[in-house]
């Protein structure tokens, strides 16, 4: 079977996104919570939000909002949850004194010394380490007497003989021989669950019918196929994707790339366009590049995954965030740039309304950031370098920039009017004009680089121009 055969669902679809709190929201794991997101919309069923947040050394009040914020941000709606693990200790609890009296699992005495030491011999006899079973209950077997004051784990009782097998809805068809896999503590001596344990239980519970997660998992996949087989439950599709890799074909590293989702925000990113970008990855519809998440959901069946890893390319998200910029309304892009303005010290006061100023300078610009920064030349008073305005400020200018900013005075304030009385100075004096909008450029903005010279003059209107032009 392959994975364009697989079967359409015949119960109603439940996907999950389940993030361990340790930090902030990668991309890769964005990029999982959105084909989750996106199949669950597809089939009009049930996205789950699970945070895994029984590592208490490692998880963190402060990274389970920067999760919550991250999904929020992304528009990627959770119709379920969020649900926390340790919320839930009671039911594992409760499971795991069924597993132990239904002998699918059982108490082990051995201590952690004991194990490593029993790891330690069978790699110096050639032999893959793994737990030997010396507590592991079997008909007509003598148990060890039970070590005075030492709490046991509790193992998973493994099925020593046969197969795992399962359809990777990315990777095809996978086997693991059952002898392979160790029988795995499940709960430690204070009586904690582990990892695969509770994900396993919890996909039990919560129903799940499709798995979609990083490749990272494939080995974690067996072990939470034969617990919920020893539950009796039934048991989901899985689909593990390929990682995504930087620019220098490594995996992401937060020493070397932005891997945070909320590092986008902040430089800058749209969420539609990094949703869009991350699609893209590993993941693709014919030939299309740019979508809406709408045509997606349309589109997202679990076809057309890719089992090779995607590469992030930081142009083509700036391409594509461009191309989101573009098509946004001024007036949200004025709210989303206007509070790092005022930090830079914008006034706004008799100033022109910052959304015609998007108008003008969104074609060019590839981030809300870069936005903010070419917005600044309306909002700040000018500081032209003084070798720049005699450079060029010389008196062959002079008389030609002197009728202009008389005419501007009387001219019908409209870009076209405003171009028409350039070109008529130009004329008249000779000039190109480069020669007369550098100058202006100068006195307007402090800067040589702008839009055309004409629109920026139109924006500042006619009291501004009059007065930056007349005091030179």
């Amino acid at each position: 079977m392959t994975v364009s055969q697989l079967p359409l669902p015949t119960s109603p679809v439940r996907t999950r996104f389940a993030p361990s709190p340790t930090g902030y929201l990668h991309v890769g794991g964005a990029r999982t919570a959105l084909f989750s997101w996106a199949f669950a919309r597809h089939f009009g069923g049930t996205f789950v939000l699970r945070i895994e947040d029984t590592d208490l050394e490692r998880s963190t009040p402060e990274a389970v909002q920067a999760i919550l914020d991250g999904m929020d941000w992304l528009g990627l709606q959770h119709d379920e949850g969020p649900f926390y693990q340790m919320k839930r200790m009671d039911r594992y609890r409760e499971v795991l004194t069924k597993m132990l009296a239904d002998g699918t699992a059982y108490h082990c005495y051995c201590s952690t010394d004991e194990v490593e030491a029993m790891r330690e011999r069978q790699r110096a006899a050639g032999e893959k380490p793994r737990y030997d079973g010396t507590w592991r209950p079997e008909p007509g077997k003598t148990l060890p007497a039970i070590p005075a004051d030492r709490k046991p784990v509790i193992r998973f009782k493994n099925p020593i003989d046969g197969e795992v097998t399962w359809h990777d809805v990315v990777k095809g068809t996978i086997t693991i021989a059952n002898r392979e896999l160790d029988d795995l503590v499940i709960a430690r001596p204070d009586g904690t669950p582990t990892y695969n344990f509770c994900v396993a239980v919890d996909d039990s519970d919560m129903q799940i019918t499709h798995v979609i997660r990083g490749d990272d998992h494939v080995n974690n996949t067996p072990r939470q196929i034969n617990i919920l087989n020893a539950l009796g439950a039934p048991l989901p599709f899985y689909g593990h994707v390929p990682m995504i890799l930087g620019t220098d074909g490594q995996k992401l590293s937060k020493r070397r790339d932005a891997v945070s989702v909320m590092d986008y925000l902040d430089k800058g990113f749209l969420p539609e366009a990094l949703l869009n970008y991350l699609a893209r990855l590993g993941w693709s519809h014919g030939d299309d590049e740019v979508f809406s998440m709408d045509q997606m959901i349309s589109w997202f069946d679990l076809t057309h995954l890719s089992s090779s890893a995607a590469q992030f390319n930081p142009e083509k998200l700036a391409w594509l965030n461009n191309h989101y910029i573009k098509a946004a309304d001024n007036q949200r892009l004025a709210e989303l740039i206007r509070p790092a303005m005022v930090s830079a010290g914008a006034v706004f006061e008799s100033a022109p309304d910052l959304s015609l100023v998007i108008a003008l300078l969104k074609e060019r610009t590839n981030t809300t950031v870069e936005l903010a920064q070419a917005a600044m030349l309306f909002y700040r008073q000018p500081a032209p370098d003084a070798a720049l305005l005699e450079q060029h400020i010389t008196d062959a200018i002079r008389p030609a920039l002197q009728e202009f900013t008389t005419s501007c005075a009387t001219v019908e304030w409209s870009k076209s009017a405003i171009s028409a009385s350039m070109k008529e100075v130009l004329a008249k004096h000779g000039l190109k004009m480069p020669q007369l909008a550098m100058p202006l450029r100068l006195l307007l903005t402090g800067q040589l680089q702008t839009p055309s010279i004409d629109a920026v003059i139109e924006l500042f209107g006619r009291d501004v121009v009059l007065q930056r032009l007349q005091k030179n």
